[in-house]
């Protein structure tokens, strides 16, 4: 039983207010609260578990908050959330048999990707676009791929949902984001599912950032709201540079 100091818990709480706002307007806040749980001793698979308890909670926030605007339908989105759910816990399971020592190599060149494409992308605002996938091959392509590797891995699934969204679906960032929190929260839960097959979720401290994450994704879903693609496209942008640079630094 992992036992944490004042510091050090007020340091996961915070994490988790602020992955919920940032993950709400842009994705990524996972990329904040794991290598926190990590900094804070908790063992690597271990922590990808109760990550997705936290996650969960921030993801779902948001997820409810944008449908209620009416910015995505639940009924018409319930078949990809679905399988993001049943990739994730398949990705989950994998995770106790294969080496994700190279998914943490790729991750921050993915990052730097994500980075580069918002930043000098001429179109990416609230208006959508052609898409290149039709609705029915983004849902069996994209989605559980992206799913799966929430499983898997996890951080920085929701910023890789929302450039599918973009990239493929043809949708307006701030519609991408209302879509890519109800994915996300269903990739989530599916992942949890599975880690509780293969690891021990420290359920008290990831319910416990679960609530920070419910304060922090009200908030960020609100500004998203108000702001669009000015507040979320510059967010998404720096939010994946940083933690690119985190992540490498901590490679080498």
């Amino acid at each position: 039983m992992l036992e944490f100091g004042f510091e050090a818990l007020l340091l996961l709480l915070a994490a988790g207010f602020f992955a919920g706002f940032v993950d709400a307007i842009a994705g990524g806040g996972g990329l904040i609260t794991l290598p926190t749980l990590m900094i804070a001793g908790v063992p690597p698979v271990q922590a990808l578990a109760t990550n997705k308890i936290q996650g969960m909670f921030g993801a779902g926030t948001a997820a409810y908050s944008y449908a209620k605007s009416g910015l995505v339908d639940l009924r018409e989105q319930a078949l990809p959330a679905v399988l993001a759910g049943v990739a994730s816990f398949a990705g989950a399971l994998l995770v106790s048999v294969l080496p994700t020592d190279w998914i943490r190599l790729v991750l921050p060149l993915l990052l730097i990707g994500i980075a580069i494409f918002f930043a000098f992308r001429k179109d990416p605002d609230d208006l959508d676009r052609t898409a290149r996938l039709s609705p029915l091959a983004f849902t069996w392509t994209a989605v559980p791929l992206v799913g799966a590797y929430d499983g898997l891995l996890g951080p920085g699934a929701g910023s890789f949902y929302m450039i599918a969204f973009v990239a493929l679906g043809g949708y307006g960032i701030l519609k991408a984001t209302a879509h890519t929190k109800l994915l996300n929260f269903a990739s989530n839960v599916g992942g949890l599912a599975g880690f509780i097959l293969v690891a021990e979720p420290l359920w008290a401290l990831g319910l416990m950032m679960g609530a920070m994450q419910i304060a922090g994704a009200r908030l960020g879903a609100k500004m998203a709201m108000a702001k669009g693609a000015k507040l979320i496209r510059p967010l998404l942008v720096a939010t994946s540079l940083i933690l690119a640079a985190k992540l490498l630094w901590n490679a080498l």
